[in-house]
């Protein structure tokens, strides 16, 4: 088979590929904006991201199944997508997260003047756990802040034992203010 001949079908296989990849780091970011609330925005998300779908679609089933690489490339741009997807949802950082810390009672003051002279908000309540008393620390946080609260942590105790869980709404707050650079 001459080159001419092989073009059509590999710029096929880069489409397939190509779209998927498009359509699955749109359906990342379309999840991202209904867990944040932003309803028209998934929407508009959802419409191309379906129409980019169908076009992919159509061409795997161009001429049936019968071609494995249309299959292959298929699945590795859904794979791919799926995984730019992530990275594009780490570098957006949209939304709060909410971070409970269970600090020994050494280590209470540390972390809680730490994180408030880094300008985080900063509540304690006092709980009990197996061992008796406790103190848990409450912050909620910018998602793009979560590398400074994480340093601020494992500066004073790379052990401590803490949940970080993603905060849907939210209302008021204390938060660092950015310095321009």
């Amino acid at each position: 088979m001459a080159m001419e001949q092989w073009w059509p079908v590999i710029f096929s296989y880069l489409f397939i590929f190509g779209a998927r990849v498009i359509d699955m780091s749109l359906d990342v970011i379309r999840i991202l904006m209904l867990m944040r609330d932003r309803r028209v925005l998934a929407a508009v998300i959802g419409f191309f991201e379906i129409s980019i779908f169908v076009l992919a679609l159509n061409e795997v089933l161009k001429g049936g199944l019968n071609d494995p690489g249309k299959v292959i490339a298929y699945a590795g741009g859904f794979a791919t997508g799926n995984y730019i997807g992530s990275l594009i949802e780490e570098r957006l950082a949209m939304g709060y997260l909410s971070i409970q810390i269970f600090p020994p009672m050494l280590r209470v003051n540390d972390i809680i003047n730490n994180m408030r002279n880094e300008g985080f908000g900063v509540t304690s309540v006092t709980g009990c756990g197996r061992d008796g008393e406790r103190i848990i620390l409450f912050l909620l946080i910018k998602r793009k802040d979560l590398n400074k609260a994480m340093q601020v942590i494992n500066k004073i105790d790379p052990e401590v034992f803490f949940n970080i869980s993603d905060a849907k709404r939210i209302h008021g707050g204390v938060f660092p203010i950015r310095k321009d650079k």
